[in-house]
């Protein structure tokens, strides 16, 4: 609905530096964005799981002033399993549109071109706790799940790791498409670019490294 008000506020939204990075990571990973109006203004929406209510929340604190609803819980119901979700949308912006473009074609999102250029500690560190996960309890690797992503994708985003931050990866296949395997020589370097940036409720995935 059209509120004089809200748009006289949004005129004064601009993405700071911090906020772009943790949107790289975001859409990288779990955040999504949404046009109503054929991509002339996105909004950012971010759901997780009701688990993992504090790394919402801090991310609700990051994205605050582009937000007029605090987080909410709401039930899903899949194949008869009910999950329990924790999400919010921000205002729907124009500053959100480039990010729009670059990532998203045909309503499907990918990877850009350019991702070597945005891909900073800060975004890698939140596209971790996003997708992140330890191999096993048996290995040191790391993996990133990126199945959502074709194989060429997958192979540009192990290539800007080895360029940018000399992280070691392989591609890892797997029915449903293709995962990032952080090798075991390059964890502890991987652990300490990221670990600053990480929400201590994240700090699971990083458990006995760095």
């Amino acid at each position: 609905m059209y509120s004089q008000s809200i748009e006289s506020y949004k005129t004064n939204l601009k993405l700071t530096p911090r906020q772009k990075e943790i949107l790289v990571g975001k859409l990288l990973g779990d955040g999504h964005l949404e046009t109503s109006n054929k991509g002339r203004t996105f909004k950012l929406r971010i759901e997780h799981s009701l688990t993992q209510k504090e790394y919402v929340n801090w991310l609700y604190q990051e994205f605050k002033e582009w937000v007029r609803t605090s987080p909410q819980i709401k039930k899903q119901k899949v194949k008869g399993t009910i999950y329990w979700k924790y999400w919010f949308n921000t205002l729907s912006h124009g500053s959100f549109r480039f990010y729009g473009q670059q990532f998203y074609r045909n309503k499907k999102k990918i990877i850009p071109g350019l991702i070597h250029r945005w891909l900073t500690p800060l975004a890698l560190a939140v596209w971790f706790m996003d997708d992140g996960s330890i191999k096993s309890k048996y290995h040191r690797a790391r993996i990133i799940n990126t199945q959502g992503y074709t194989k060429r994708e997958v192979e540009r985003l192990i290539a800007v790791l080895k360029s940018k931050f000399d992280i070691q990866c392989k591609l890892r296949r797997q029915k449903e498409g293709y995962q990032i395997m952080i090798l075991a020589e390059s964890v502890d370097k991987f652990i300490r670019i990221i670990k600053p940036h990480l929400h201590s409720s994240m700090y699971y995935k990083i458990k006995g490294l760095g």
